[in-house]
């Protein structure tokens, strides 16, 4: 009769084949063979799979782990399908088109770009949310500079640089108020320790945005594509200003606190709601849009463009995508492995410098293994407090650290919940994106800076600044 292994962590040799072969076969099939990467991941779940069965855990067990990732991933996945519905509503009810049309006739080429970043800063700002901002705001953006001429990724990078700006700032924020919750301190504290490293990051941005819309802006074919794009609306739209009311509920009901999934719908309902009264659809028509998306054919190609798409079955590919990085990223935390992993990195983590850097690099590290930035900031936060007390670092730096690195980065990971959103909202491929989101990728590396220079890396607080009163009582 065969004996039951004895659990125990992974070796760090073993955990390095999990993540090694996850990055290789998806490597393979993206860059070599330019297909999905779908299966690759699914080979990295059976190997991360096989190395938790060496280290002793049951099936039972790593299922578990694959279900666990599962379930983490559901409100991402149920949001990831209203806002497709959201987009084939909004086209049809004239939404969608309205912005375009009114974006198109306001915002000049030659500050588009700062705009778009400005625009989705203060968005997200007001709502605490990258996904609901690019989902919303961002989508109507992605369509007027498509008729400026812009190259998608340089918009969807504007776009995303200023849905993570807010995402990362707003007290609003479910990312803002987790981090310092994950290693102790408030959530103001937290808010004005990250300013130093996001100012600069931000600046360096609309700098960057101010010089790529004199780049790219302007031209005479670029306002006759605009001229063309205005006359392919209105021969299919009836343009009202009463159409942008939907998407100023989502936001106001976003800055009211309420959750995303019923601020969405009121902004698909209203829309319906608006489109049969002013676009004469019918119900029909609206369920058509719900499910597949709307067509446009206008006869004007870059109308039918920037306006075919939307609908449930179009992010199916996404949520998909979503399931198979995150039963990868279930498996790893069960089994410990990426935890085996990050006990390594620590060990070498000496200096301030060191410690900061090994932080964000985790983070970023397991933005890419777990597939999920939430999982992300919770696991950061938890290897890493005990290291921060150690060193008479303030719990303050540990949180902008990982703000700095798990929140921003989620979205350049094609596989990741994030990266997969957003790709799938904007029509613009991560890869192609990610070059162009210069925040997100920025960020990053002015915390790298601070942390080895110690530009504003605050130590803990001295207890003796707070005595203990009942302490002194007690010695009386």
């Amino acid at each position: 009769m065969a004996t039951k292994r004895a659990k125990r962590d992974p070796y760090f040799w073993e955990a390095l084949i999990s993540i090694i072969g996850l990055v290789l076969f998806i490597s393979l099939a993206i860059v070599r063979y330019e297909s999905d990467p779908h299966v690759p991941i699914l080979i990295g779940v059976l190997i991360a799979a096989i190395i938790g069965l060496r280290a002793g855990f049951t099936w039972k067990e790593i299922e578990t782990g694959m279900l666990n990732g599962i379930t983490n991933s559901l409100q991402a996945i149920v949001i990831l399908a209203i806002i497709g519905i959201l987009i084939g509503v909004w086209i049809l009810s004239g939404v969608v088109p309205t912005m375009l049309y009114y974006g198109l006739k306001i915002l000049h080429p030659k500050i588009f770009l700062p705009a778009t970043l400005i625009i989705c800063s203060i968005t997200s700002l007001a709502t605490g949310s990258s996904w609901g901002t690019s989902g919303t705001i961002g989508i109507a953006l992605i369509g007027i500079g498509a008729g400026l001429g812009f190259p998608l990724p340089v918009v969807a990078g504007a776009v995303l640089s200023g849905a993570y700006f807010g995402d990362k700032m707003s007290p609003l924020s479910d990312t803002t108020n987790m981090a310092p919750a994950m290693v102790g301190t408030d959530l103001y504290t937290h808010i004005k320790h990250m300013i130093y490293t996001t100012g600069v990051s931000y600046g360096l941005t609309l700098v960057i945005e101010f010089v790529l819309s004199f780049f790219y802006g302007g031209g005479q074919a670029n306002l006759e594509n605009v001229n063309q794009i205005l006359t392919g609306i209105d021969a299919q739209f009836n343009v009202n200003p009463l159409m942008l009311i939907p998407p100023a509920l989502v936001m106001l009901l976003a800055f009211r606190k309420i959750p995303a999934v019923p601020g969405i719908v009121v902004g698909i309902i209203s829309a319906g709601i608006l489109g049969a009264l002013l676009q004469g659809n019918t119900f029909g028509k609206l369920l058509s849009a719900a499910y597949s998306g709307y067509v446009s054919n206008s006869g004007v190609e870059a109308v039918d463009n920037l306006l075919t798409k939307g609908g449930f079955e179009s992010m199916m590919y996404t949520v998909s995508l979503v399931i198979c990085a995150m039963m990868f990223g279930g498996i790893m935390e069960k089994t410990n492995q990426l935890r085996v992993v990050v006990r390594v990195i620590l060990k070498k983590a000496q200096s301030t410098g060191s410690l900061i850097t090994s932080t964000i690099l985790t983070a970023i590290g397991a933005n890419l293994i777990l597939c999920d930035q939430y999982m992300a900031i919770v696991m950061t936060g938890k290897m890493y407090s005990q290291s921060y007390v150690d060193q008479g670092l303030h719990p303050k730096n540990l949180s902008r650290a990982i703000e700095d690195s798990a929140t921003v980065t989620a979205n350049l990971v094609p596989w990741n919940s994030g990266g997969a959103y957003q790709a799938a909202t904007l029509g613009v491929p991560t890869i192609a994106y990610l070059p162009f989101n210069f925040f997100c990728w920025l960020t990053p590396i002015v915390s790298i800076i601070y942390g080895w220079f110690n530009i504003t890396i605050d130590p803990l607080e001295e207890q003796a600044e707070t005595p203990d009163l009942g302490a002194e009582q007690s010695a009386a």
